[in-house]
């Protein structure tokens, strides 16, 4: 329905980001990935997919053309929602993920919260030979974006959005806790991300 929403970043956090476009707030459900490209633009461009179910209509939007295909390929397979692809989305980058999948890593891929290995099993059988066609390549590649904010709002920032994505705080505190006695200089994305992959 929606290509894409180009505006004003009114507000951007690491699972939504309120975009102002000709007057009109749109509430966009996004990636880490995403989350990091926009968060110190004053405007951006969302590529969207629009899903309507019965009780919900969510917007998604998302940075590059690729990581909405993902997306797309993602939720196309049974048992597979917005949310939970959102969830693989933000665990590995667009790359990771594609190489995921064209090695049929199952076992990785089901560390992804609430993804067991049935599912993670199901996603390599559906959307193996479809990787080879988006560009699958054999080197893994992520791009991290780095902040420039202190400790304390870094562990803020990703203690909020692991809550917002599902996680027990006690459980995220620990993890972040760990991640960032080991990585004191991290950033919002790589700490999530590495809770992530802990949780």
């Amino acid at each position: 329905m929606y290509e894409y929403i180009r505006g004003q970043v009114a507000e951007a956090t690491p699972t939504y980001a309120v975009i102002e476009a000709a007057g009109v707030g749109y509430f966009i459900n996004i990636s880490l990935k995403t989350f990091s490209d926009i968060e110190r633009s004053t405007e951006a461009l969302l590529y969207t997919h629009f899903i309507v179910r019965e009780d919900q209509q969510s917007l998604f939007g998302f940075s590059t053309k690729l990581e909405r295909e993902l997306f797309r390929q993602l939720i196309s397979v049974s048992g597979v929602g917005g949310n939970t692809a959102r969830m693989i989305l933000s665990t590995y980058t667009a790359h990771e993920l594609q190489n995921i999948i064209a090695t049929e890593n199952a076992v990785l891929l089901k560390n992804v919260k609430g993804l067991g290995l049935k599912t993670a099993q199901k996603i390599i059988v559906e959307l193996s030979g479809k990787m080879l066609e988006l560009g699958a390549s054999d080197m893994m590649t992520a791009q991290i974006g780095q902040s420039t904010a202190n400790g304390n709002e870094v562990y803020d920032e990703a203690l909020a959005a692991l809550a917002m994505l599902g996680f027990q705080k006690s459980a995220s505190d620990k993890a972040l806790k760990a991640i960032f006695k080991e990585s004191p200089a991290i950033s919002v994305e790589e700490a999530i991300r590495a809770a992530l992959k802990r949780l």
